[in-house]
């Protein structure tokens, strides 16, 4: 998500080692998790890590819901990454159940 890094070079000096950091961990949890997973031969790991995936989209969510409400995005972009999140939740949602009906 490109989308939140963009965003986060507006958010104010004093939240660059916290907020930031932390969305900035998240986001970039999601896809790794999934690689990760996708590169284990073991269907308990695959899916351990498409939950963790899962997992960090909800923090990213929980995170930018507490930027939103410190008014460090806009309505506008707190639409943006809602719409992405719901989308990349039902990719995972895909991607598990096509995992486990596939072994």
């Amino acid at each position: 998500m490109i989308f939140v890094y963009n965003m986060l070079d507006a958010f104010p000096d004093t939240e660059k080692f916290a907020l930031c950091n932390q969305m900035r961990r998240a986001v970039v949890s999601i896809p790794s998790n999934i690689a990760e997973g996708m590169g284990r031969i073991s269907e308990k790991d695959q899916a351990h890590f498409l939950n963790v995936a899962y997992g960090s989209l909800m923090e990213l969510y929980a995170q930018a819901d507490i930027a939103y409400d410190l008014k460090y995005i806009s309505t506008e972009s707190f639409n943006q990454l809602e719409e992405q999140v719901e989308s990349i939740s039902k990719m995972l949602q895909a991607l598990y159940y096509l995992r486990k009906n596939n072994t």
